[in-house]
């Protein structure tokens, strides 16, 4: 991941342009695909009561064995999980220190996972679970912590490479000296001038 140069006060790694650009496209992907699987209307002839008692239906899964509990709140954590990794890279900064964008990050996934359970809860065969925000956010917010020192890692790692050394030119130095048959030239050019000066004085003492 390549980085920009710091503006004035920042200390902690700078995410590309390029990469914020390819995480804003990743998370409309991956909403789209959520929101359509989450929205879209079920051919059901008999539809659960929505729950809005927090753990309710987590409770049931767990009593349903560790196959059944593994399936539903492994799934419901993954479901927005990718956002806690994506969520990061749309800030220039990674949204802070650590746990300055885990709330960002944590606080703006709630928002999407309670527009989506309340756009959900009006399409037919499907209703409303508070149990599903719950495993959201938990997915988002693991998923932050696992990958926050990694992200951070790659970008200090190509902000501390150093770049090529760019030789200064000082326009007051003098012009550098000639070597090789140049210098040979001059040099015999400037020793030739006072002889050929004698001559031409003499000359004119003879005349």
């Amino acid at each position: 991941m390549s980085v920009q140069p710091h503006s004035a006060g920042s200390t902690g790694p700078v995410a590309d342009r390029r990469v914020r650009l390819s995480a804003l496209v990743l998370v409309a992907v991956h909403l789209s695909v959520v929101s359509w699987l989450a929205l879209r209307p079920l051919s059901v002839v008999w539809v659960a009561p929505g729950n809005l008692e927090p753990f309710a239906t987590i409770a049931v899964d767990l009593r349903h064995g560790p196959g059944e509990a593994l399936r539903s709140v492994g799934g419901g954590m993954l479901r927005l999980a990718p956002l806690g990794i994506l969520l990061p890279l749309l800030s220039r900064d990674l949204g802070g220190n650590r746990l300055g964008s885990f709330g960002r990050t944590v606080l703006t996934g709630a928002m999407v996972a309670l527009a989506l359970e309340y756009c959900q809860s009006m399409v037919p065969s499907r209703v409303a679970d508070i149990d599903s925000v719950i495993l959201d956010i938990a997915g988002i917010a693991l998923a932050h912590q696992l990958s926050y020192r990694t992200l951070r890692r790659l970008t200090s790692r190509r902000r501390r490479r150093p770049r090529p050394a760019v030789p200064l030119v000082r326009h007051d130095a003098p012009p550098p000296r000639p070597t090789g048959a140049r210098e040979a030239r001059r040099t015999a050019a400037s020793r030739q001038r006072p002889a050929d000066h004698d001559t031409l004085v003499l000359s004119r003492l003879h005349v």
